[in-house]
């Protein structure tokens, strides 16, 4: 199952107030490293089955990082260790999607998921538009949809989806519904 979250209005959204477990900074870079992008979209979306960039070139890849309306911020801690990063997005729409968001495993469990997406949403807002949005499926963490509910989004789709892996890859991937 995928599902799509939306939060159409700033009031409807629940900021994470208290401070990271551990000390932490957000990185923007531009444009963002190919290999860097690389390594923190394997490391964070590995276990959770995230293909789409891997059948990228490194051409496709660096086109679409130095693109005007993509963002990306990487956490890292004090010793510059990579913790996790958001992707943002500007849609046709004016809306802003956020791609991609996650932590690394050794990160997960911490309370840096709600300090991480707090920021991706009030980044999304700066950067343009009405709307903030997301979606996640069931390969995800069994954390995403709660940490993304408890922000207030609220969902306005779902489709389901039909998905083979074999090993640790997705080999294909089919809409069952719209």
């Amino acid at each position: 199952m995928r599902t799509y979250l939306a939060l159409d209005d700033p009031l409807q959204f629940h900021p994470v107030e208290r401070a990271p477990s551990l000390p932490v900074r957000l990185v923007q870079r531009r444009p963002f490293p190919v290999e860097r992008y690389r390594r923190l979209y394997k490391n964070v979306g590995g276990q959770w089955f995230w293909h789409d960039r891997l059948a990228w070139s490194d051409e496709q890849l660096e086109r679409y990082l130095a693109s005007p309306g993509v963002t990306v911020w990487e956490l890292e801690t004090e010793s510059g260790e990579s913790a996790g990063y958001f992707e943002l997005q500007r849609t046709d729409d004016a809306s802003v999607e956020i791609v991609y968001f996650g932590l690394v495993p050794k990160f997960m469990g911490r309370g840096l998921g709600g300090f991480l997406l707090t920021h991706a949403v009030k980044e999304a807002w700066r950067v343009g538009g009405p709307r903030v949005w997301l979606h996640t499926c069931t390969l995800d963490s069994e954390r995403a949809l709660p940490n993304y509910k408890a922000r207030g989004f609220r969902e306005f789709k779902t489709q389901r989806l039909e998905v083979d892996i074999e090993g640790a890859q997705v080999v294909s991937e089919r809409l069952l519904d719209g």
